[in-house]
């Protein structure tokens, strides 16, 4: 994506950044879906959890934040995301609750598409964020000036959170964050400890 910002005007860090990815591809060629159910039969309730996450203004041009989320279904990677924001924010937590309302209107549509097909799910399904000010929002009713403006988004996903929703919002530590390395530039120790959750190596699975 980023890469991409620069097809008319390429610089010699854009052709460094560039070498670095080709690098990346090439060392994970062997890499696929982790696609290791962690359940019995059709007959069973599966489970689902998402994760959200989202820098804050992290486009120095446009500054826009970007949004990211991951999705597993019985311990299955079925849905992620790394997408710019279509507005700016105001302050990080309003950045975090954009990126929350997506993953939420993701899972939403996954439990009808499961619901069709007979299949009965495990309620709440958790959602995991790493900002406590996005969570309380989730909990709270009321809005001021500074949140007035992602008020509808508020609402929505508060419609399906509280006592008795098909959605909880729970707190997770940043470096236990999944969806991080889909939002940001992140630590190869990070990039290590959040890549195999997600993607297994053939050749590791050959053993």
């Amino acid at each position: 994506r980023e890469l991409s910002k620069v097809l008319d005007g390429t610089t010699e860090r854009a052709m460094k950044e560039m070498k670095r990815i080709i690098k990346y591809v090439l060392d994970t060629e062997d890499f696929g879906l982790k696609i290791e159910p962690t359940m019995g039969n059709k007959e069973d309730m599966w489970n689902m959890i998402g994760f959200s996450d989202s820098d804050y203004a992290g486009d120095p041009e446009s500054r826009k934040s970007v949004s990211g989320f991951v999705i597993y279904l019985c311990g299955v990677p079925i849905c992620w995301r790394s997408q710019a924001q279509r507005t700016v924010t105001l302050s990080s937590t309003e950045a975090e609750w954009i990126a929350l309302s997506e993953v939420a209107k993701e899972i939403l549509f996954i439990v009808q598409v499961l619901r069709s097909m007979g299949i009965t799910i495990e309620y709440p399904i958790i959602i995991r964020v790493d900002n406590t000010a996005a969570i309380f929002l989730s909990n709270n009713v009321t809005t001021n000036q500074r949140t007035r403006h992602v008020d509808i988004r508020t609402k929505f996903v508060m419609q399906y959170t509280g006592k008795h929703g098909i959605l909880k919002i729970v707190f997770v530590k940043g470096t236990d964050n999944e969806a991080d390395i889909m939002t940001k530039n992140v630590t190869g120790d990070l990039q290590e400890r959040h890549v195999p959750k997600m993607m297994i190596s053939n050749f590791d699975e050959k053993l």
